[in-house]
């Protein structure tokens, strides 16, 4: 593959990220705790990435705002329709691969 010019890359990344939120968006069934448990960053971490890189540009984004950017619907929404009780697994696996932070 030949060097993209800066434009063409971020045309590529912008549609990577585009596609990551599609996905996660239909993969309601996948809870935040078990992405964090198993990748280390879930929806929520994606939404902060993503208010960030805007306060970076000088941008305005609250934190609300980021998150349904990511959910594609109010935070509490999703929780009400998609978010279950963590089972004490899943709460030990999350404490113990955050046990440094």
């Amino acid at each position: 593959m030949s060097e993209l010019d800066q434009q063409t890359k971020l045309e590529l990344e912008a549609a990577a990220f585009r596609r990551l939120v599609s996905h996660l968006r239909e993969r309601t069934d996948v809870q935040n705790i078990d992405m964090m448990n198993l990748a280390g960053f879930c929806r929520n971490c994606l939404s902060n990435w993503y208010r960030e890189a805007a306060e970076e540009r000088g941008l305005a984004v609250d934190k609300e705002a980021s998150r349904e950017t990511v959910y594609g619907m109010p935070y509490a929404d999703w929780k009400a329709k998609y978010q279950t009780e963590a089972t004490p697994e899943q709460k030990a696996a999350f404490e113990a691969a955050n046990k440094d932070h």
